[in-house]
């Protein structure tokens, strides 16, 4: 869990360098709003450390040394420590190539590396139960949750990209949906039968019962005729895993775990499931081969007769 900054941090006054520096992150590399408040917000609390009186043109590396000290002292994750040292990197390297700081002071400073847990993955049988659960719901709500759920899975999407589908995106004939994800890069991600169907079921009478006479551009929409928001399909998917029997928690994150894994467990290339997640580096992509080894260790330990 995200820890907050300190009360002080938040109400720092605005700096005139880190305001351009968000701008550069909002408009020159279209990272979305969410990711440019975090920033944000660590770099707040960084600005107002003791070290930075001088503001950003006086920043020594000692000084950026003393505040990730601050932040390990305070009790932060090595991981939390590790993504303020990110936007501290970040912001500097722009304030040099910017030419409103003589050098980089943050060049070669290191952080803790967080340890990279596996995954956590939902087996064949739950995923089958979870994407059946909201038949059980006969409302405009569970048919609309039904089709979100076969997509999410289908397609490996976020959350966020899952919500902000426009219809214009989908394409059930050919079988696609357009995807725009993190960077506003575009893929093309295949749509398999299933999910197809209960979308499709969703076009045709879930989605004009629920906006009425109104008109949205967005796939997936409430009764109100907005969007289905992250938060929202967050709470409906808790509560559809709890009619499925699934007790421990289940996020959208997991789905797209599940897709991922299912796929490499079944022969699917490395390559193709990079492209269908839409991952810039195929390391990150390569965690999934980790988990498929981890299960394939299990099964040895329990099958094999000298083991």
């Amino acid at each position: 869990m995200r820890q907050s900054p300190p009360p002080e941090a938040i109400a720092s006054p605005s700096d005139p360098a880190l305001d351009l520096f968000l701008h550069h992150l909002r408009i020159e590399r279209s990272l979305s709003a969410h990711t440019v408040d975090a920033y944000g917000a660590d770099l707040r609390e960084y600005l107002a450390s003791p070290g930075l009186g001088a503001g950003v043109s006086g920043v020594t590396r000692d000084a950026i040394g003393a505040h990730l000290k601050a932040l390990h002292e305070r009790g932060l994750s090595e991981r939390s420590q590790a993504r303020h040292l990110a936007a501290i990197r970040a912001f500097h390297r722009f304030l040099a190539a910017e030419r409103l700081c003589k050098d980089d002071p943050s060049a070669e400073l290191t952080a803790p590396r967080p340890p990279r847990g596996l995954p956590r993955l939902l087996s064949l049988d739950e995923v089958d139960r979870l994407l059946a659960a909201p038949r059980l719901d006969e409302s405009l709500e569970g048919r609309r949750d039904e089709a979100m759920l076969q997509l999410l899975y289908a397609c490996g999407l976020r959350v966020s990209e899952l919500a902000g589908l426009p219809t214009a995106a989908l394409n059930l004939t050919s079988g696609v949906v357009l995807v725009r994800g993190k960077g506003g890069k575009e893929r093309v991600v295949p749509v398999h039968e299933a999910a197809r169907r209960a979308v499709g079921d969703y076009l045709e009478t879930t989605r004009p019962a629920l906006l009425g006479a109104r008109q949205s551009p967005d796939l997936f929409v409430t009764r109100r005729g907005r969007r289905m928001t992250r938060q929202g399909f967050w709470k409906r998917l808790a509560a559809h895993a709890r009619a499925a029997g699934i007790a421990r928690p289940v996020s959208p994150h997991q789905l797209r775990h599940s897709f991922a894994t299912h796929l490499l467990e079944r022969g699917a290339d490395l390559r193709a499931v990079q492209a269908m997640l839409g991952h810039a580096d195929i390391s990150t992509t390569q965690i999934y081969t980790h988990v498929d080894g981890a299960r394939l260790r299990a099964v040895y330990e329990k099958a094999h007769p000298r083991a």
